[in-house]
């Protein structure tokens, strides 16, 4: 369920909202790529930090021949969740603030600047007092709240269900290659990786049975994911005949919602807003205070290293509300930062996949040829797809 509140987050309601709208169902396929790819990884990921006692950044560096190679794979690390996470914070905390205005807290109660610093803040102080049990049991409660809100959303709409079902083929409309990237960048999140490593370790214990409800405790969680941002979708496809608000993504589906259900409606999707927009606002910095604690921080040094935890997760947010508080439009600013994610995916699944075939440090535990074929065929599309946004943004693919 961490993984889940990290992954739900404003930028999957905004890219999930945006294809509805754009293309109907017709790229609900990419979700369900999505999640079914994120069930491998993340499965990947919590069976290396199981087995190995090990973060995901600890058991890549350790792995790797050469110290110029650990420097190397340092570098790309820390540039894909320091750098990355910090502009996905400023979209977390612009996400909750668009839910807190679709909910009354507008530019004339509350200015933009001055919700993205309240909520910088109260992230903030979270992750200073905050212990590890009730911070996850926190972010399980918005998991469920989301789920309500959506599931419920979803209830009172009219789907046309046979459309929908021929969107789990895949097809892509035109135009529609940015917003598939979206999605999947926007669900298999990289640093979301190393969060499910750094949170299993003493969960499970390092045997069959451990690995077995790790990966019982993965398969549900994400796809209970993958079925929030698949209704975030159908309901932008359902309201997608209807006039913009002339807001965004997220202000049409909320505008349209309440104009055919009436204002519940409306309420109901903006606390789902809410919830996805601060869990992440949490388990962002979470993250990336866990691997730069292991880059940085000896093993043996459990108060250096929880203070390099709190001081990066701290200056993450502070980043992030910095950005939140002047950014000019929070929509696009969430839907850049996913699909850049979907570029870096590639590269850091292909790390884990190379760690998680070790026989040397995962013994019978490592990858048999099935994960490999199912960790190489995810690496493999998310290659393809993110190379052919390359090519086209370069004018040599039509």
């Amino acid at each position: 369920m961490l993984v889940t509140a990290a992954f739900i987050g404003p930028g999957t309601v905004t890219a999930c909202a945006s294809a509805g709208i754009g293309f109907g169902y017709a790229l609900l396929w990419a979700l369900v790529f999505a999640t079914l790819s994120t069930v491998i990884l993340q499965n990947m990921a919590a069976r290396v930090a199981i087995v190995t006692g090990q973060g995901l950044a600890e058991a890549i560096l350790a792995a790797a021949a050469s110290p110029a190679v650990r420097w190397a794979m340092a570098a790309l690390i820390f540039a894909a969740l320091g750098i990355g996470n910090s502009a996905y914070q400023a979209g977390n905390i612009s996400g909750t603030g668009l839910g807190l205005a679709l909910l009354g807290l507008g530019d004339d109660v509350l200015s933009p600047s001055l919700r993205a610093l309240g909520i910088g803040a109260l992230a903030a102080t979270l992750v200073i007092i905050g212990k590890p049990a009730w911070l996850e049991k926190l972010l399980i409660a918005l998991v469920l709240a989301m789920a309500l809100a959506f599931v419920g959303g979803l209830l009172v709409i009219d789907v046309d269900w046979g459309a929908a079902a021929r969107g789990i083929s895949p097809t892509l409309p035109s135009d529609s290659l940015f917003t598939a990237i979206a999605l999947i960048g926007t669900t298999v999140v990289p640093y979301n990786l190393f969060l499910h490593a750094a949170s299993v370790r003493g969960q499970f214990s390092a045997d069959r049975q451990g690995i077995a409800a790790a990966s019982l405790d993965t398969a549900v969680s994400v796809t209970l994911g993958g079925l929030l941002s698949m209704a975030v979708v159908i309901m932008g496809a359902a309201t997608s005949m209807m006039p913009s608000a002339g807001g965004g993504p997220l202000d049409d589906v909320a505008m349209r919602l309440e104009e055919l259900f009436g204002s519940p409606a409306r309420i109901v999707f903006a606390l789902g807003l809410v919830g996805a927009g601060f869990s992440s606002s949490l388990t962002a910095p979470l993250a990336t205070g866990y691997v730069l604690a292991e880059m940085l921080g000896n093993r043996d040094d459990v108060q250096r290293r929880t203070r390099i935890f709190k001081r990066t997760a701290l200056a993450v947010i502070a980043i992030g509300t910095g950005f939140a508080v002047f950014a000019v439009n929070p929509v696009e600013l969430i839907l850049i930062a996913q699909s850049a994610n979907g570029l870096l995916l590639p590269i850091l699944a292909a790390f884990l996949l190379w760690v998680a075939s070790r026989k040397a440090s995962l013994g019978t535990f490592a990858n048999g040829p099935l994960a490999n074929i199912a960790g190489g065929m995810v690496v493999l599309v998310c290659t393809l797809l993110g190379l052919r946004l390359i090519l086209r943004a370069a004018g040599v693919w039509p």
